[in-house]
């Protein structure tokens, strides 16, 4: 029902993670990229059972992806409108929904590199770019936005867009035309994982 991510912009977010070597300055961002970078893409480009790779990849994302965060402004100016009930109960659905989109497209890639063309300080933090390569397709560009402190993913921009911002235009539509009612998206989220089972 919500696309989190298209197949081509999870393999880049992963594979972006894993921004490591050849980094052209030392920075925080680069610092993080490099530390989880470098775990991601030893599962990633493993001969390991997919569920094994998720396994190893699931505690990863949790540490060092912002999902609360991500959550949170997904659901826009709903989150203000929101009980704590229905807050809580959407950011463990959406925690569940992300990691299953990213941990689904994990094991189908072996192969993959790639190299940093820039880090740059944003007012969120700081931004990697990177172009992934993988054998037999086309590179990706992808923009990593790393900030707080301890550093985390903050958002991602795969195809040009930040994946925040299409999930939260998602939530937004939805919500609007459910009367802004948060417990139908939670609903709505709750179908969405019982059909990913």
């Amino acid at each position: 029902m919500f696309n989190v991510f298209s197949r081509r912009t999870v393999l880049g977010a992963v594979v972006s993670l894993a921004v490591a070597t050849g980094a052209a300055q030392a920075s925080t961002a680069t610092d993080f990229v490099n530390s989880f970078g470098g775990r991601l893409v030893q599962v990633v480009n493993s001969h390991e059972s997919l569920d094994q790779k998720k396994k190893e990849v699931l505690p990863l994302l949790k540490e060092n992806v912002d999902i609360t965060g991500i959550g949170r402004y997904c659901l826009g100016k709903y989150w203000r409108t929101a009980t704590q009930a229905q807050r809580d109960k959407y950011i463990s659905l959406f925690d569940q929904v992300l990691v299953n989109t990213i941990t689904d497209q994990i094991g189908s890639y072996q192969g993959v590199s790639f190299r940093v063309t820039s880090t740059a300080a944003i007012p969120e933090g700081e931004r990697v770019n990177a172009l992934i390569d993988r054998p037999g397709q086309p590179e990706v560009n992808m923009q990593l936005i790393i900030g707080g402190n301890p550093p985390k993913v903050v958002d991602m921009y795969g195809e040009g867009a930040s994946l925040r911002m299409n999930q939260r235009g998602d939530y937004s539509s939805y919500l609007a035309r459910h009367n802004g009612d948060v417990d139908a998206l939670n609903a709505a989220l709750e179908r969405q994982l019982s059909h990913h089972q």
